[in-house]
């Protein structure tokens, strides 16, 4: 009889917890899929994209913006200004943000190259820090965008000898966001991608026309590659064979960086 009244006061208990879990789930889907967002989204865009009712996705904007986590304006919606503390305190607080920033300002005075770096994010990358070459970039990349891990050597180094069950999910992923177009294939993916035992990535005209890229990934204590730095120069000022050139210098800067992390709790 007791066993009988735990079960059901536990089911009970655990059934609104983990209503409030899925609720929480959806707003963090919303507001993922703003910060992806170019510009101001109707709220039919946005709940098509969750894949979500109408009046779920209203719902879940009006809690958002009366945390001023979501503005709106002219029937759009954007990220709202709540979001600024919270990014300020993680450039100023972050291990990543902080020690990365010397070691890119270095790393872009020996080369002439603009230096970025990236941390995974699920099936994404968020740009963390990032420090302009000789060559000026010829578009804006603002810290925390959220990137694809298909285009652009940050991004393809960080699932580079990945599992094709992995690969698959990273494809999915990649279509649903919008990075990629419906019918983009794993095989598509893995011509991308460095060849076996290759330790870097290289692309040139895959995120943005224009600009070569080569990138690493900086491995932690668990040995898993969370994060990456690479190397970026427009096509114009630098070869294939000049960016390659460089790797060296970029894979002890990626070293380097990965020591000083080492005796942080990051």
């Amino acid at each position: 009889m007791a066993t009988t009244t735990s079960t059901t006061a536990g089911t009970a208990e655990e059934g609104p917890k983990s209503s409030n879990m899925r609720s929480l789930s959806r707003a963090m889907e919303v507001f993922a899929e703003l910060q992806r967002a170019e510009r101001p989204q109707r709220l039919s865009d946005l709940a098509r994209n969750c894949g979500m009712s109408l009046p779920t996705t209203l719902r879940i904007l009006r809690v958002l913006q009366d945390f001023g986590m979501v503005s709106q304006k002219d029937k759009s919606y954007r990220i709202g200004p709540a979001v600024l503390p919270a990014a300020k305190s993680f450039l100023e607080n972050d291990p990543l943000a902080v020690a990365g920033r010397p070691v890119l300002q270095q790393l872009a005075t020996q080369t002439g190259m603009s230096v970025s770096l990236h941390t995974r994010l699920g099936f994404e990358r968020i740009l963390v820090a990032r420090v302009q070459g000789e060559a000026p970039m010829q578009y804006d990349l603002p810290l925390g965008k959220r990137l694809p891990l298909t285009r652009g050597a940050a991004g393809k180094i960080l699932i580079a000898g990945a599992t094709d069950a992995e690969l698959k999910q990273v494809v999915a992923a990649a279509i649903a966001s919008g990075h990629e177009e419906q019918g983009f294939t794993i095989e598509e993916l893995k011509s991308r991608l460095p060849e076996p035992g290759c330790d870097y990535a290289y692309s040139a005209n895959e995120r943005v026309l224009g600009v070569l890229s080569v990138g690493v990934a900086l491995t932690n204590r668990a040995g898993r590659a969370n994060e990456s730095m690479a190397l970026n120069c427009p096509a114009e000022a630098t070869t294939e064979e000049k960016i390659k050139a460089n790797v060296p210098e970029l894979r002890r800067a990626a070293s380097r960086l990965s020591e000083l992390l080492e005796g942080s709790v990051y």
